[in-house]
C-alpha cells in the first residue's frame, strides 16, 4: 500500500467523498484559498470551486450554525475548526443544535454534519491552545466522537463520518499531520464504534486513542525488550465506545493501563475504567492504572510542558506497577 501522511489521508477522504456525493461541502477559516491551516484541504478549491470549499470569517459560532442549517435541508457539510480550542464559542451550535435536532424534531430532521479539526497539545502552544476535547464532547448524547491515531484510520473514519446521518466529531491529533502510514488506494471505510488491537500481547492491556496510540506503541516496543508483552487497544471511537474489544483484551491479560492525553478528572479514561470494573472485576489481577496529563493548565516552558504530558516512560512505569514490578 502507498505510504502517505495523516494530512494527505484526510485530504483524500475529503476529495473522494466530494467526488462521490455533490451534497458534501467543506467550510471553515482559511480552508479554501490558503488550503487549510494544516493544508488538509490542499487542492480542493481548485477541483470543486468556491461553492463547495467555503472560506469563512473568524466566527466559529456563525459558520457552525450555517452548517447545522445546511444539514437540516439535506446537504452534508464538513465544518473545519482551525483548532478545537477555537470551537468553544461554537459549542452552542454543536451541543444545543446539532446534537439535539433529531430528537427535538421528533425524527423529522437528520443531521448529517461533521465537525473536525486538530485536538490536544502541540509544542509550546500554552494553556489556551492545548486542550484535549474528547471528554467534553463525548459526554453529549446525540454526538458520535472519533479520534483516529493513524493515517489509515484518519481516512477511513472521516469517510464514515461524512456518510453518517448523525453529527460526528472528528478529533485529529495536532502532532499527527506529518506522521506516515500505509493507506490503500481503493475506497474503504473504518466503521464508527469499532476499536482495533494495534499490537498483541498477553501480560497487560493498554487502552488508548488518538495520538496517544504512538506513545503506547513506543512503550510496548520498549517493554518487549524487557520481556513484557502488552496488548495495545486503540479505541478509535470514543462514543460509542467498543466495550467488547476492551473487555476481551483485559480478560486475556488480566491487567490494564488506560492512557489518555486529557486531564484526569471526568476524563475518557475514567469511563474506560468504569467499563473494566463492571465487566472484568473478577478477571483483574491488579487495580487499573491511568496515565494522563497533569492536573494543571498546559505550561508554556518546554521542560514544564514535557513534565505535564503523558509519555512512554510514564506508560512503562504504569505497566510495571500493575505487574507489581515497581
Amino acid at each position: 500500500m502507498p505510504v502517505i501522511t495523516y494530512r494527505d489521508a484526510l485530504n483524500q477522504a475529503h476529495r473522494e467523498e466530494m467526488q462521490r456525493d455533490d451534497r458534501v461541502f467543506l467550510m471553515g477559516e482559511e480552508v479554501a484559498v490558503y488550503q487549510g491551516a494544516y493544508k488538509v484541504s490542499k487542492g480542493l478549491l481548485q477541483e470543486f470551486g468556491e461553492m463547495r470549499v467555503v472560506d469563512t470569517p473568524i466566527t466559529e459560532l456563525g459558520f457552525a450554525g450555517v452548517g447545522v442549517g445546511a444539514a437540516m435541508v439535506g446537504l452534508r457539510p464538513v465544518i473545519e475548526f482551525m483548532t478545537w480550542n477555537f470551537a468553544l464559542l461554537a459549542l452552542d451550535q454543536v451541543v444545543n443544535a446539532a446534537a439535539k435536532m433529531l430528537y427535538m424534531s421528533g425524527g423529522q430532521y437528520k443531521m448529517p454534519i461533521v465537525f473536525r479539526g486538530p485536538n490536544g497539545a502541540a509544542l509550546q502552544l500554552s494553556a489556551q491552545h492545548s486542550q484535549a476535547w474528547e471528554s467534553w464532547l463525548a459526554h453529549i448524547p446525540g454526538l458520535k466522537v472519533v479520534a483516529p491515531g493513524t493515517p489509515y484510520d484518519a481516512k477511513g473514519l472521516l469517510k464514515s463520518a461524512i456518510r453518517d446521518d448523525n453529527p460526528v466529531i472528528v478529533l485529529e491529533g495536532e502532532m499527527l499531520y506529518n506522521t506516515k502510514g500505509e493507506v490503500p488506494d481503493e475506497d474503504y471505510v473504518v466503521p464508527i464504534g469499532k476499536a482495533e488491537v494495534k499490537r498483541e500481547g498477553d501480560h497487560c492491556t493498554i487502552v488508548t486513542h488518538g495520538k496517544m496510540i504512538l506513545v503506547a506503541l513506543r512503550a510496548a516496543e520498549e517493554l518487549e525488550k524487557q520481556g513484557i508483552r502488552v496488548d495495545v487497544v486503540d479505541l478509535r471511537t470514543i462514543r460509542p465506545m467498543d466495550v467488547e474489544a476492551i473487555t476481551a483484551s483485559v480478560r486475556k491479560t488480566n491487567r490494564a493501563v488506560v492512557l489518555e492525553e486529557g486531564w484526569e478528572v471526568c476524563g475518557v479514561g475514567a469511563q474506560v475504567v468504569d467499563y473494566i470494573q463492571r465487566e472484568c472485576f473478577d478477571d483483574l489481577d491488579a487495580p487499573v492504572v491511568r496515565v494522563h496529563q497533569a492536573d494543571v493548565p498546559m505550561p508554556y516552558a518546554k521542560n514544564l510542558e514535557r513534565a505535564a504530558k503523558p509519555d512512554a516512560a510514564k506508560t512503562i512505569a504504569a505497566v510495571k506497577k500493575v505487574m507489581y514490578l515497581e
